[in-house]
């Protein structure tokens, strides 16, 4: 091990600062993760997990405790950094009481406490809940610093992943990642400020998309989170939707309260039922609000993405009916 490592002797005995509350402790489930980067061993598949794994890539171990105050602190941080790494290391979590052995081997004094395997052995470790800077460095030191465009490629697929398995948490972590060490990637910028406003918080993501570098302004992505941002704020003051749709009851021509209604249902997700009145609008009078129907779809299309299932529905509808 390195000079750093602070680990050795012998003897299975170890303190540290005890926290009351809660039962899990500092390992956050490995649900959700990025790309099977993080999981929880046993002391059955120890070897398997972290042994014979360090052969193919380094593994750190990260030995926790459900009462360990420092732990509840140090966890989150190491799976936000391994997310970050984008694959050049794997992390595996150990509950020394449920499994005490492992630690009780390598000499473990205190938790929490990390460990780097490679090759089957181990190679570098750190103990207590270090600053999140100098986990990176860590990680860095025992994994390399990769950083070019295939760890940056990793990165944001991880969080991609992260987002779709609903794990907005992780994803959000890993984009804030990516800021720190490449803070023009607008994939980034785009992906965590879309998580803001998809959370209520729209001056956060309007901050964030303010950190977008000169000339990428225009960028697909930022776009379509902008739009969405614009589409909100024009359907706040629409009013309530069933007072719009008793106005359509009573008069199916009141194109204002169709196109208003249209507007709230896009900002409540509804974006089939707000292209459907949108089209009928333009399907009953073309020219109404100069044309306002069809600038105000197009401009859904550029929200919902170009490769959206309702984008591409609706702009076949549109054009059967333009060009019909």
């Amino acid at each position: 091990m390195s000079d750093q490592n602070p680990f050795g002797g012998t003897g299975n005995a170890y303190t540290t600062t005890v926290q009351y509350g809660g039962q899990n402790g500092g390992a956050a489930p490995a649900n959700g993760t990025a790309a099977g980067l993080i999981k929880d061993a046993t002391t059955a598949t120890f070897t398997a997990d972290v042994i014979q794994e360090s052969r193919r890539q380094p593994v750190l171990v990260d030995f926790w405790a459900p009462w360990c105050g420092p732990c509840k602190q140090l966890t989150p941080l190491l799976e936000k950094a391994v997310n970050a790494a984008g694959g050049t290391v794997k992390l595996v979590k150990m509950n020394i009481d449920e499994h005490p052995s492992i630690a009780g081997q390598l000499g473990i004094q205190s938790i929490p406490a990390v460990i780097a395997f490679k090759d089957g052995q181990p190679v570098d470790g750190f103990m207590g809940a270090v600053p999140e800077s100098q986990i990176r460095e860590f990680i860095e030191r025992v994994g390399g610093k990769g950083g070019g465009k295939p760890q940056l490629a990793e990165a944001l697929a991880a969080a991609n992943e992260a987002r779709e398995a609903g794990d907005v948490q992780t994803a959000a972590d890993i984009y804030q990642s990516i800021l720190e060490q490449a803070p023009d990637t607008v994939e980034a910028i785009a992906g965590l400020a879309e998580i803001l406003f998809d959370g209520g918080d729209t001056a956060g993501a309007e901050a964030v998309l303010a950190q977008v570098p000169e000339g990428k302004a225009d960028a697909p992505a930022v776009s379509a989170v902008r739009a969405r941002i614009a589409l909100a704020a024009q359907a706040s003051d629409l009013g309530n939707p069933a007072e719009l749709e008793k106005r359509l009851a009573e008069n199916p021509k009141d194109h204002q309260a169709r196109f208003d209604l249209a507007m709230i249902q896009n900002a409540m997700g509804e974006r089939e039922k707000a292209a459907d009145n949108l089209l009928a609008i333009v399907k009953a009078d073309r020219a109404w609000n100069d044309d306002g129907a069809r600038a105000q779809l197009l401009q859904l299309f550029e929200a919902w993405g170009l490769t959206d299932e309702v984008t591409l529905s609706a702009r076949r509808k549109l054009s059967s009916l333009l060009f019909s």
